[in-house]
């Protein structure tokens, strides 16, 4: 277990904000594993989620639900940023192509929760 007080006190404070300390430890560091009230397993001192593979199961299929997350903030973000650009923008052409990229965010934001639900 890691003994730096930084990470204790993060440790600590993912329990306060409801976290709970699981039996499992960090392939990677050996730190113990918070289950999030997301249900997602995290490790404190790598501060990555950790997923949990098992015997039998597919390495691609545990870790597409994670990259699909990532994905979609992405784009999250991106329609963010178009919003903005919008907001300031006054010119009618500039406006059709942003109105186009933006109209292509949202589609792929829609195939990517429906992925997401499959």
């Amino acid at each position: 277990m890691s003994k730096e007080p930084k990470d204790i006190q993060h440790m600590v404070d993912m329990l306060k904000q409801g976290a709970t300390l699981t039996e499992l430890a960090c392939p990677a560091c050996a730190s113990p594993l918070f289950r999030v009230q997301s249900g997602k397993l995290w490790c404190v001192k790598c501060k990555k989620q950790v997923i949990v593979v098992k015997e039998g199961e597919n390495l691609e299929k545990a870790t597409s639900q994670i990259h699909l997350q990532t994905l979609e903030k992405t784009v999250l973000t991106k329609i963010h940023d178009i919003e903005e650009r919008i907001k300031g923008e006054n010119d009618i052409e500039e406006l059709q192509k942003l109105n186009a990229v933006l109209t292509s965010l949202l589609e792929n934001l829609e195939r990517l929760k429906k992925i997401r639900e499959i």
